[in-house]
C-alpha cells in the first residue's frame, strides 16, 4: 500500500475515532457520608474510589436534595423535586406514586444517541404501574430493586422479595450481599457489551444504606473502631469501595475504560442516626444543612482535561443529567432546572450555575428541612431545617455518640442566613445584621416557589400488597 493510500486511510479514520461517544458509569452511594470516603477521611479504607477521585475531578461544591428519591428524581429527569411533586420526603412502598411519566429520563435521551442503557441497583421512583418502572423509562436491562430499603442478603423488604432481573422476580440470589452482586451483574454487562455501541451504565448502589448489615471481613478490616454500628458501616463502605473496584477492572479487561467517563455522587449526606459522617459539615441526611445536602462526588475520565484537580464550582443534581448528555456530545434539553456543566468541569473554568434551592416543601408534617435557597455565596433557610443537627466527628473511639433532633416546627421562621463560602461549616447567623440580603434571597425564593407543584403523598394503597403477587413488591396496582 502507498502512502497516499495510508494517508486516505488515516483521515477516514479520524473522523470516527475522534467523534466516538464515551461511556458512561453514572455511580450513586446511597447514603454515603461527606467525610465517609478516604479521600477525605485517611481511616477510611476505600483505595479504588480515591485513586478515581484523586486522578480525577474532586467536586468541592456538588448538592443534592436531603433524601433518595428527591435526588434520584434531579439525577434522572434534570427537574427540581419541587417542579415534579418529589420533593416530600422519600417514597414508601406502598405508595400509588411516580416520577411523571411525561417526564424524560437520562437514559432516554442518552438512547437516541445510540447508547446500550443499563441499569443496576436501587430505582426508589416509584413503581405503582410498570410505565413507572426503570425497562419503560430507558434502560434496556434493569437488575436491582424497586423500594427505599431492604436487607443486604435476603433482598427482601417487610418480608416480601424486592429483586428483579428485568420485569422477573430474581428469587435465586438470597444470601449473597447485595454490592457483590451488584457488582457482578455490572461486570457481567460489560464483558457481554458490544464495543461499537456506546455503554451507559446507571449503578445507584445500594450501599450504604441501612440496615448495617456486612460481611465480617469487610468489618475486620477496622479492628481500631470501637463503636459497632461505626466499624460495620465503615466496612460497607469498604464493600462498596471494593465493589467499584471490580467495576472499573472490568472495563479495564475489556478494553473500555480509557474512553470511559465516570461520575460518582451520593444521594444525600450521611444520616447521622446511622453511623455516617458529614464531618465538619452541620447536619446530615434529612436536613437541609450542608451535611445534609453536599455529596461526595467526583468525576474521572474520558474527556477531562484538568485532572487531578478539585472543582470549587456550584454544582445541583438536576445539571448531572445534562452534564452527561453533552459528554455524550449531544445538545441537551433547554426546558430542564438542570444546566450542563460539562465545560466548566472538563476544562477547571467557573460553574454556570449562580443560585439553586435546596429544597420546597409545604406538606403538613414534614420531617425534613422545608425551605431554602443558595445565591452566590448566601444561603437562606426559612422555618424548619431539618431533624438531625450538629456537627459530629466520626463515631470510631466512642460507644455512642449524641446528635440533636430538634423538635419539628411549621412556618418560615426562624429565618437564617449563612455565608457558605467564608462559613462552610454554618457556625454564624448573620441574619441580623444583613436584613437587605435576607430580603433579596427571600425574594428569589419566592420567585421559585410560585412555580412550586404540590408534593404528591398519597396514603399507601392495600392494593399494593405482594400477597397479591406471589409474595414479591410488584407493579401492576395503580
Amino acid at each position: 500500500m502507498g502512502v497516499q493510500q495510508l494517508v486516505i486511510l488515516f483521515l477516514f479514520f479520524l473522523p470516527l475515532t475522534s467523534t466516538k461517544r464515551p461511556n458512561i458509569v453514572f455511580i450513586v452511594a446511597d447514603d454515603l457520608g461527606w467525610n465517609d470516603v478516604g479521600f477525605r477521611n485517611p481511616d477510611m479504607i476505600t483505595p479504588n474510589i480515591d485513586k478515581l477521585a484523586t486522578e480525577g475531578i474532586i467536586f468541592d461544591n456538588a448538592y443534592v436534595q436531603p433524601l433518595c428519591s428527591p435526588s434520584r428524581t434531579a439525577f434522572m429527569s434534570g427537574m427540581y423535586p419541587f417542579h415534579a411533586g418529589m420533593q416530600h420526603m422519600a417514597l414508601v412502598r406502598d405508595q400509588s406514586v411516580c416520577v411523571p411519566l411525561n417526564f424524560t429520563f437520562l437514559p432516554q435521551e442518552l438512547k437516541k444517541l445510540g447508547y446500550a442503557t443499563h441499569m443496576v441497583g436501587k430505582w426508589h421512583l416509584g413503581f405503582c404501574k410498570w410505565e413507572c418502572t426503570p425497562t419503560y423509562r430507558g434502560f434496556d436491562t434493569f437488575f436491582g430493586y424497586y423500594v427505599a430499603v431492604e436487607d443486604y442478603f435476603t433482598h427482601s423488604d417487610g418480608g416480601y422479595l424486592d429483586f428483579r432481573d428485568n420485569t422477573i422476580p430474581a428469587r435465586n440470589y438470597s444470601g449473597e450481599y447485595s454490592a457483590n452482586a451488584f457488582a457482578q451483574r455490572a461486570v457481567d454487562i460489560i464483558h457481554r457489551h458490544n464495543v461499537s455501541q456506546p455503554l451507559f451504565m446507571y449503578l445507584p448502589y445500594q450501599s450504604v444504606h441501612a440496615p448495617i448489615e456486612v460481611p465480617k471481613r469487610y468489618e475486620d478490616m477496622y479492628p481500631n473502631v470501637i463503636n459497632k454500628g461505626r466499624r460495620q458501616y465503615s466496612g460497607m463502605v469498604s464493600a462498596l469501595d471494593e465493589a467499584v473496584g471490580n467495576v472499573t477492572k472490568a472495563l479495564k479487561d475489556r478494553g473500555l475504560f480509557e474512553n470511559t467517563l465516570i461520575l460518582f455522587t451520593a444521594d444525600n449526606g450521611g444520616p447521622i442516626q446511622s453511623y455516617a459522617n458529614n464531618w465538619p459539615l452541620r447536619g446530615g441526611k434529612y436536613t437541609i444543612w450542608e451535611g445534609g445536602t453536599k455529596g461526595a462526588s467526583f468525576m474521572y475520565g474520558a474527556g477531562l482535561q484538568k485532572t487531578g484537580t478539585t472543582h470549587d464550582g456550584m454544582i445541583h443534581a438536576v445539571d448531572w443529567k445534562p452534564t452527561l448528555v453533552s459528554a455524550a456530545g449531544a445538545t441537551p434539553e433547554t426546558t430542564i432546572d438542570g444546566i450542563s456543566q460539562w465545560d466548566s468541569i472538563r476544562n477547571g473554568l467557573p460553574s454556570p450555575r449562580t443560585e439553586f434551592i435546596y429544597n420546597i416543601d409545604y406538606f403538613e408534617g414534614a420531617f425534613e428541612g422545608h425551605a431554602a435557597v443558595r445565591v452566590g455565596d448566601y444561603k437562606l433557610i426559612l422555618g424548619y431545617p431539618g431533624a438531625f443537627d450538629g456537627w459530629h466527628k466520626p463515631m470510631n473511639r466512642t460507644e455512642d455518640d449524641i446528635y440533636v433532633q430538634p423538635v419539628f416546627y411549621a412556618g418560615d421562621e426562624p429565618v437564617q442566613l449563612f455565608n457558605v463560602r467564608e462559613d462552610p461549616t454554618e457556625h454564624n447567623n448573620i441574619a441580623p445584621t444583613m436584613p437587605d440580603m435576607v430580603a433579596k434571597l427571600r425574594a428569589r425564593f419566592e420567585e421559585y416557589k410560585k412555580t412550586m407543584v404540590p408534593a404528591s403523598y398519597p396514603d399507601g394503597d392495600p392494593a399494593s400488597d405482594p400477597s397479591n403477587f406471589g409474595g414479591v413488591w410488584s407493579p401492576g396496582w395503580c
